[in-house]
């Protein structure tokens, strides 16, 4: 059942999880190409369900945590420079790099899951690195980073997520 503002989910333990709008604020056609009135449409742009996001939704870090990012929507810290390793690498490289920082004070740094790379997205943005850009963050880049979530296909592949910074703590 759906609550205003709140999804209502049971698995093994009843519980209530509050979760975040999209951010969607238009609607498209079934090709997904076209923009559509919304009235009627039943997407998310016509809904707006879920919990609104907190203003401001990243926080600059204060003292040893300056160069880093709080996400006030989900309590994630983030690196504030979306580039750390200034370049590509293989996700066995990702996965492990995160265990080799000291950032902000913290040393138990992790690559987030495709879950976590997901909730920085702004759907409502046509170029969400841009946004977080914005957003406090620095070097976020227009294009693909590693998450630590395996492809369920084959889980020697990883999922690549785009326009989003790494590690998470």
């Amino acid at each position: 059942s759906v609550k205003t503002d709140t999804y209502t989910v049971s698995a093994h333990a009843e519980g209530v999880i509050q979760l975040p709008r999209t951010g969607h604020t238009k609607c498209y056609n079934a090709a997904g190409n076209e923009i559509i009135p919304c009235a009627g449409t039943g997407q998310d742009g016509e809904l707006q369900k879920g919990v609104a996001w907190p203003n401001p939704r990243f926080t600059s870090g204060a003292g040893t945590e300056v160069n880093c990012m709080i996400d006030n929507m989900t309590g994630l810290m983030w690196p504030k420079n979306g580039n750390l390793w200034s370049g590509a690498m293989t996700w066995n490289d990702a996965i492990g790099y995160p265990r080799t920082l000291t950032l902000c004070g913290h040393s138990d740094w992790r690559l987030p899951n495709v879950n976590e790379l997901e909730s920085l997205v702004n759907a409502s943005q046509s170029d969400p690195a841009t946004w977080l850009n914005t957003q406090g963050f620095t070097d976020v880049q227009s294009a693909y980073y590693w998450s630590s979530t395996t492809y369920a296909g084959n889980t020697d592949s990883a999922n690549l997520h785009t326009q989003s910074p790494p590690p998470a703590r």
